[in-house]
């Protein structure tokens, strides 16, 4: 069974630490990334937050990719709710334009953050009326200077144009992500670590395979690599899933049941909080390779991007070097002992 690995990095601010040595520790991860064989390195968007350091993923990428020299290096994601497509086309290409066919353009549908801080980075922006798949299809049309002669932005290009692209991809927690991925001819991202329905993977998978035959469908999960089975489950201790269900319809995902609340209350609407198990894969390298060829061999997937939970930065190191060897499922040699 053949797949590739990646890493998705929060930049977490562990407790008694800074945020300044939290982005250290993203940038020698990136290095040891790449050392290990892993494909490409994402950062994440937060904002409004003392546990995360990654609040602006086109800046620390731009850092990253002068502290590297070969992995892919991407967003996971840019918030496009918040931005202009053209400045985040214009941003991409500059860094395309740095390091040629390094840079992934990974574009999410969420806030990255509670409603303060959505109403903060949209304050004094105008609002062009326009939902997310209109905003998506105009940044794919920037990307790839496509306009239609008749588009009212025909002519605009969002320079400076790179030779080698950014490649676009969705992420996503739903079936509904899934289709408009395929529609747009993109790869997806289903984020499995925040909705672990197996039910919605399914149809995610399914969906996408079908508008999309031969594109790229990658999961990105919560993983944990120990060199025993009860030192990985130690690490993944009880940790929760914490969901904020909107009478609007919308459900996001925090960290806390007090970031819930906080959540709730500034949305302005009615709302209900449920908590569930993360789903987290927890156990020796092998363990891990089964599950991951389980779900390789079940929804075709192409690439995991692995998210990992721990909040020792020594244990994070050795879950990922545990798992490096993964990238070359047929070749995996055994590391447990190691």
């Amino acid at each position: 069974m053949s797949y590739k690995l990646s890493i998705l990095d929060q930049s977490p601010i562990f407790p008694g630490s800074t945020a300044s040595a939290a982005l250290q520790n993203t940038v020698l991860l990136a290095q040891k990334a790449e050392e290990w064989g892993y494909t490409r390195f994402w950062v994440s968007e937060h904002h409004n937050t003392d546990q995360l350091a990654g609040s602006s993923p086109e800046v620390l990428i731009s850092y990253l990719l002068a502290q590297t020299n070969t992995i892919q290096v991407g967003s996971g994601g840019v918030m496009l709710q918040h931005y202009s497509p053209y400045k985040v086309a214009e941003n991409f290409h500059v860094l395309s334009n740095l390091a040629p066919g390094r840079v992934d353009l990974g574009v999410g549908k969420a806030p990255g953050g509670l409603p303060l801080s959505t109403k903060a980075l949209q304050y004094g922006a105008v609002n062009d009326g326009k939902d997310f798949t209109e905003r998506l299809i105009f940044l794919l049309e920037l990307v790839h200077n496509s306009f239609d002669v008749n588009h009212p932005f025909a002519g605009i290009q969002a320079t400076p144009i790179p030779q080698e692209k950014p490649e676009v991809f969705l992420l996503g927690a739903s079936a509904n992500s899934a289709r408009i991925a395929a529609d747009l001819g993109i790869s997806f991202v289903f984020a499995k670590f925040i909705n672990s329905d197996e039910r919605i993977l399914e149809q995610a998978a399914n969906l996408y395979r079908e508008g999309f035959p031969n594109g790229r469908f990658i999961i990105s999960l919560a993983a944990i690599a120990a060199p025993t089975q009860i030192e990985a489950e130690q690490l993944a201790g009880d940790r929760k899933i914490v969901k904020v269900h909107l009478q609007s319809g919308r459900t996001v995902t925090v960290q806390s049941i007090e970031q819930a609340e906080v959540f709730g209350k500034q949305s302005g609407e009615l709302y209900e909080i449920t908590e569930q198990e993360a789903d987290i894969i927890a156990g020796t390298p092998h363990y891990v390779k089964e599950v991951l060829n389980h779900l390789h061999k079940t929804y075709q997937v192409d690439e995991f991007i692995l998210h990992t939970p721990i909040e020792k930065e020594a244990e994070r190191f050795q879950s990922f070097r545990l798992l490096a060897p993964l990238n070359s499922a047929n070749k995996f040699v055994q590391t447990i002992s190691r």
